[in-house]
């Protein structure tokens, strides 16, 4: 199956066409010109010729325009991809990704279960494919939880910093497979473009638009203080108020 043409790669195509269209419109201008000049007076250029080469000649000419146009679109849906995934900064993020970098000695991924597991693995490959870790899920029950590897070989060899890595998790309640997926949550930090695809900063993980499955406000520790001290105060207020301590 060939492989999807991307936005960068159909620019570049309309603009090598481009080129090759500019070179022939020029040459068959230059051609026609030297036509009419060294014709022969008393044998002029038949009509009907002549018309079928300025037709010839606005054909391409449209398609130059063409390709200016379409030039112009991809550029727009670039910057439009751009501006759009830069909505995203400042927010927290739960994207459907399994691949981040090990940074400090630390790579940190979440993962989901569907319903409670009676045994849960999770496994560390390397960006070849290889298991490089495997050991017991910290949590099986059903849910979203976090987990953090230290960067270390399951026969205790520490990996250095900057090696890329996903995060594989098989789950099983008995002899029946447990759905699971591997997750990337955090406050988005940065948008990049590649290949026309805009990407998302998240942690140490550079994550597609496309795989963000769920959107949040970030939340700050003041506003967690807040919404602490409503919760406590409304307590309070609930506790003044209840009948039972009015009528005793």
């Amino acid at each position: 199956m060939p492989a999807p043409i991307t936005a960068t790669d159909a620019a570049g195509r309309a603009a090598n066409t481009r080129t090759s269209l500019v070179s022939n419109f020029e040459t068959f201008l230059s051609l026609l010109t030297a036509q009419l000049k060294n014709q022969d007076p008393l044998s002029p250029m038949d009509s009907t010729q002549f018309t079928q080469q300025l037709t010839q000649m606005t054909g391409v000419e449209q398609q130059l325009l063409t390709n200016d146009l379409l030039t112009s679109l991809l550029a727009a849906q670039s910057g439009a991809g751009l501006n759009g995934a830069s909505n995203y900064i400042g927010k927290d993020a739960t994207a459907s990704w399994a691949v981040t970098k090990l940074d400090e000695g630390s790579a940190t991924w979440s993962y989901e279960l569907g319903g409670a597991a009676s045994e849960a693995k999770l496994e560390v490959l390397d960006s070849t494919g290889k298991v490089v870790w495997t050991g017991p899920a910290p949590d099986r029950t059903t849910g979203t939880h976090d987990f953090v590897w230290n960067g270390k070989t399951t026969a205790g060899g520490q990996l250095p910093d900057g090696g890329v890595y996903s995060l594989k998790v098989t789950a099983k309640n008995g002899t029946a497979t447990v759905e699971s997926q591997v997750l990337t949550r955090g406050r988005v930090t940065g948008v990049e473009m590649y290949d026309g695809v805009p990407y998302l900063t998240i942690g140490n993980s550079i994550v597609p638009v496309s795989s963000v499955i769920a959107l949040d406000e970030h939340a700050t520790a003041d506003a967690a203080a807040d919404d602490d001290a409503e919760a406590s105060l409304a307590a309070r207020i609930a506790s003044a108020l209840n009948p039972l301590k009015l009528l005793s």
